[in-house]
């Protein structure tokens, strides 16, 4: 498409007044009733006076989102990277700080790291959003480009499919059908005991997974971009719907961790056209702030054998001590550690890239950031999160946040300023789109080292499907407008 050229359709159904008041209502309830119910709901313990700030953040994310989702534009990396802000370090966070009700996954947590950590955080919002604005306002002051259009192989994406076919039954055959219905515990026990190594187990898992959720996304494509015969379309879509089948089984919402299902249940609906047009993008955006509000507090009760919604209370006491929201306390115990004699530079970091090396061939291989920071605490229970401050932090201290958070701001604003585009034009950036923003959720929360198998697994199956296109196809860059 030409740089000048408009895609079919590309008028938005919405008038800027009615654009107008759907920022305005959801700034009304994300920025503003949630944190002032916060304070008014939560009364303050007196435990310190770091809440301030992450309910500043709580604001600003509230408002970023609002605007996001009302816009239409399917900027899916910024927007995945503020919905994990605003809830873990904004609303999360603040409720557990004026509540004085740590999870009890992390105890003994000092007072005198709350207000650092928080200033630690708020560092890195504001790195993150100082770089993707100056980097966009440069990029509208320089002559925009074209983007290259990139298809998706046919006949490597049937090579995909059935060889993701084959590690997932492969995958089942290890553990059994029962996994689709276990519970997380169970899931987790069955796994443990076939694979005991955590990062063996993370691959295996990553593999039954991704290679076959890209195959299903670029049989989709295929089917959706090139032209193939009337006997063909119906092969196509069967193959899809078994695709999907098999996703249900080895990605299942019971016995799946929330966040994998959750990729891979949002990536399918990308598939299917969900970002297509704005507003369609609003619809998905917007349920996925609902979903995470409201739906992702509830799968919990799939993680042990209990259906009891008794214990859950009021919206914000889901919050309260939960250990799912441990994010703020994690880089706290971050933030410590990197202040004392324990500190390896840049240690962890290298654990995660070379994740694929076997225990085996190097015994002092590190573990991942969550377990460490749960040794150097002495917690008993190590299965704790480390979010990408955290990550920096246990590298290179304070410095690595502002800079990390300046290399993330360019690079995703980049990232999006190519893949928005192609949620509405298909290819290759279009099945890339669909599958890595919301991955963000899981980078973001962390431990890399857990999730960067399966993110180096994701990326060679794109990386295999990916064909370039001949030259003259190209794609307009940045924000596209589109019908409903």
């Amino acid at each position: 498409m030409s740089q000048g050229a408009v895609a079919p359709g590309a008028e938005d159904t919405w008038s800027a007044g009615a654009r107008l008041v759907a920022v305005s209502a959801s700034i009304a309830v994300l920025a503003i009733a949630v944190p002032v119910g916060v304070v008014f709901e939560v009364p303050d313990s007196g435990r310190s006076q770091a809440w301030p700030l992450t309910l500043l953040i709580a604001v600003w994310g509230g408002v970023r989102l609002s605007v996001m989702w009302a816009k239409g534009e399917a900027k899916l990396f910024d927007f995945f990277f503020w919905l994990y802000t605003y809830l873990f370090m904004g609303v999360a966070a603040t409720v557990q700080l004026r509540a004085n009700d740590i999870p009890y996954t992390t105890p003994g947590m000092s007072a005198s790291l709350d207000l650092p950590t928080a200033w630690v955080v708020l560092l890195g919002v504001a790195c993150y959003e100082a770089a993707r604005g100056l980097w966009l306002l440069a990029r509208r002051r320089s002559t925009q480009r074209d983007l290259q259009q990139v298809a998706v192989s046919p006949g490597r994406t049937v090579l995909l499919y059935l060889a993701g076919l084959g590690l997932s039954a492969y995958y089942v055959s290890k553990v059994g059908l029962g996994l689709a219905v276990a519970n997380r515990y169970a899931a987790d026990a069955m796994l443990s005991q076939i694979w005991p190594e955590p990062s063996t187990r993370a691959i295996f898992t990553a593999i039954a997974v991704y290679p076959i959720l890209v195959a299903v996304g670029a049989v989709i494509q295929v089917r959706r971009a090139t032209p193939v015969g009337d006997a063909v379309r119906p092969v196509l879509w069967v193959m899809a719907a078994v695709g999907i089948a098999v996703l249900g089984v080895v990605a299942s919402p019971v016995s799946s961790a929330r966040y994998t299902f959750g990729t891979v249940a949002f990536a399918i609906l990308v598939y299917l056209g969900v970002t297509r047009t704005r507003f369609r993008t609003r619809l998905a955006t917007g349920g996925m702030i609902g979903a995470m509000l409201f739906v992702f507090p509830v799968l919990d009760i799939f993680r042990g054998g209990s259906t009891d919604l008794s214990r859950k209370g009021t919206f914000f006491a889901e919050y309260s001590g939960n250990p799912d929201y441990d994010s703020f306390w994690q880089i706290a115990n971050a933030l410590s550690y990197s202040l004392s004699d324990s500190m390896e530079p840049f240690r962890q970091i290298l654990g995660s890239l070379l994740f694929w090396v076997p225990r085996s061939l190097w015994p002092d291989k590190p573990t991942d950031t969550g377990v460490m920071l749960a040794n150097y605490r002495g917690y008993s229970f190590g299965n704790l999160s480390a979010p990408v401050w955290a990550e920096l932090l246990v590298n290179a201290g304070v410095i690595a946040v502002g800079v990390g958070f300046v290399v993330l701001g360019v690079a995703l604003a980049s990232l999006d300023r190519r893949m928005a585009p192609a949620h509405a034009a298909g290819g290759w950036r279009g099945l890339v789109g669909a599958i890595l923003p919301v991955y963000m959720m899981i980078l973001m929360r962390g431990s890399l080292l857990q999730a960067t198998g399966a993110l180096v697994v994701a990326l060679a199956c794109l990386w295999w499907v990916r064909k370039a296109a001949p030259r003259g196809n190209e794609l307009r860059a940045g924000p596209r407008s589109l019908s409903s």
